[in-house]
């Protein structure tokens, strides 16, 4: 089965491509929903996280986002500190999740393949692309965030270019071209690679 990785900056449009790919049936997982499904109910991964953060990142049982966001917000160490604990038991799960699926292909949703490895997991990576500025409005509309706040976000995240430049495929979503038929087009691309008897990894 050919495993298809699906990134881009903040404000990129990422999850609307997803969407359309679901609705062509394509398997589609969200890695970060699943990271955040993870620290709620993995025993494992739980109890790693008490022990690097302490007994207040759970809070009546619940993960104390508020608490864990204070600690890992412009404090890079622990960032990833944080993300060296999450990051393997969301890929373990996303590898579970690509071999229990029939479809010709499957896609995995998440903002930093490149920066957490993850990225060698998949035969292919899309990127889908948006100017810095267009990215930066899209995120503080949809997030009720301030201009700051999303820069710092953005600040924290790979060069969009450099990514881009990392991907196999570009789905341009700056108003240039239509995304769905951009979709359509690579979902027959993927679907023509898939066929093949084997299939290579590019990057």
């Amino acid at each position: 089965m050919l495993k298809v990785g699906l990134t881009g900056g903040i404000g990129s449009g990422k999850s609307l491509v997803a969407k359309m790919f679901r609705l062509l049936g394509v398997p589609v997982l969200h890695a970060d929903d699943i990271a955040r499904q993870l620290m709620e109910e993995d025993e494992t991964l739980r109890a790693a996280l008490v022990e690097a953060f302490g007994t207040e990142v759970y809070q009546k049982g619940r993960l104390n986002r508020p608490f864990l966001a204070s600690v890992v917000f412009g404090n890079k160490a622990q960032l990833e500190r944080l993300n060296s604990l999450v990051h393997p038991a969301t890929i373990a799960y996303g590898n579970r999740w690509a071999a229990a699926q029939k479809a010709p292909y499957v896609l995995k949703e998440a903002a930093i393949f490149f920066e957490s490895g993850s990225y060698r997991e998949m035969d292919r990576m899309i990127g889908v692309y948006a100017p810095a500025e267009m990215r930066l409005q899209r995120a503080m509309q949809r997030d009720g965030a301030t201009e700051e706040q999303i820069r710092q976000r953005m600040a924290q995240q790979m060069d969009e270019e450099e990514k881009m430049s990392r991907c196999d495929y570009i789905i341009r979503n700056d108003g240039t071209a239509s995304v769905i038929e951009q979709v359509l087009r690579l979902h027959e691309q993927l679907l023509e690679l898939a066929a093949l008897p084997h299939f290579t990894k590019t990057k």
